[in-house]
């Protein structure tokens, strides 16, 4: 009998997403339970409302609105939202971005898939950084890529020997995520100067270019007074994609943007290659809506003291507990080491006690676990007493 889908889709789906399973499991002990005795710390899904300048600007569109808001625009997005993105990144980086290097997409997701569909022969290989957000391996797959897996060292930065050993003449990409999902890190210049030098090599030795792409949802999140290492000024086939879900606190309105490094010389081409796959694979355009509000708010961000707050006191509990993890410079996430080697079976454990989290092999590293700090505290304070009694049980 004929399957309703792929045989490829199927195992996929038996594979899939821990984050979501681990969701799935919250919502059906939350009807069991009630809201409020369940700590959910699975979802990236942060609780803060967006800045005051959002909600400001969404009532001034609504109450004036401009002729001809809700059409078509450009595919690659309106040209002012794209000014408007370009001049913050010359703010932030001194390079000379112009409009011409942004298309606006519909969340960093669809800007990676877009990307990967312009550069992508049946076959190239893309080089993904354990641990890693899931989705990648799948975004590499819809283009006709393979992905080829590369774990980070022991504190998650980039290990350049095995980098090195992993490239081959079929590589095509690197997708780097700093600070990183699901580990808070932070890849430091002097690691990124090495890849950028490392990338050189590889495409002097095998005759073709190698891009660098960087997911970038969490580069506003970063604590300590530490300095984003922008990826443009390290490889010159490097490519940004972003998104408002997490800066601006807005995940179910899908707007973000890609950015060609302005000083790749091939960077016409690959912006209408891009262009072109915004509108077949579907997008068309990202959210009109979306791309008025965002225009007037690229130096807004959400209270990141209030994250750093967050993760200053998990980081003692955790800590204080035995647990042994590497203190977030970023994002809002932790990412333990399992205290059995099994993480599955200390995630099912901590579902005695209501707490949520993911294993770390949904991020292609077994023997940790991850959870999100993006929740209500009371949330976080409830899922203590969980932590703990799991920390006891196991023998920290």
């Amino acid at each position: 009998m004929t399957l309703a889908v792929s045989k490829k889709i199927r195992e996929y789906m038996q594979s899939g997403s821990w984050i979501r399973r681990m969701f799935e499991a919250g919502i059906a002990l939350k009807r069991q339970y009630g809201d409020d005795s369940v700590f959910d710390l699975s979802l990236g899904n942060p609780v803060t409302e967006p800045p005051p300048e959002f909600k400001r600007e969404l009532l001034r569109l609504a109450r004036d609105p401009m002729s001809g808001m809700h059409r078509y625009m450009p595919n690659a997005g309106y040209p002012a939202t794209r000014e408007a993105v370009a001049a913050q990144l010359r703010e932030e980086t001194g390079l000379p971005f112009t409009a011409g290097e942004i298309v606006m997409t519909c969340g960093a997701a669809a800007g990676m898939n877009v990307v990967l569909k312009a550069i992508l022969e049946p076959g190239d290989e893309v080089i993904i950084l354990a641990p890693y957000f899931v989705e990648y391996c799948y975004y590499t797959d819809n283009c006709g890529g393979v992905p080829r897996i590369v774990d980070t060292d022991e504190s998650f930065n980039l290990d350049i020997a095995a980098l090195e050993k992993a490239m081959g003449p079929r590589t095509r990409a690197i997708v780097i995520n700093s600070p990183n999902n699901p580990s808070g890190v932070v890849y430091p210049d002097a690691a990124l100067r090495e890849l950028g030098a490392l990338l050189h090599r590889t495409e002097e030795r095998y005759g073709r270019e190698v891009f660098i792409l960087s997911d970038e949802p969490y580069r506003k999140l970063i604590y300590d007074g530490l300095e984003y290492p922008q990826i443009y000024r390290y490889h010159h086939a490097s490519v940004a994609l972003t998104s408002h879900s997490k800066d601006l606190a807005l995940p179910g309105e899908r707007i973000g943007y890609v950015a060609v490094n302005p000083g790749y010389k091939d960077r016409a081409e690959l912006m209408d290659g891009v262009i072109f796959c915004n509108r077949t694979l579907g997008f068309v355009n990202a959210p009109a809506l979306m791309q008025h509000l965002v225009r007037v708010l690229q130096d807004v961000t959400v209270d990141v003291a209030d994250y750093q707050r967050k993760r200053d006191w998990l980081y003692r509990e955790l800590t204080g507990m035995g647990y042994d993890t590497v203190k977030p410079q970023g994002a809002f996430y932790f990412f333990p080491r399992s205290p059995v080697e099994d993480d599955t079976e200390f995630v099912e454990a901590l579902l005695e006690w209501k707490v949520l989290a993911v294993p770390g092999r949904g991020f292609g590293r077994n023997g940790y676990f991850r959870i999100a700090y993006c929740a209500e505290d009371r949330v976080l304070e409830g899922a203590l007493e969980g932590l703990r009694q799991a920390a006891r049980k196991y023998g920290l």
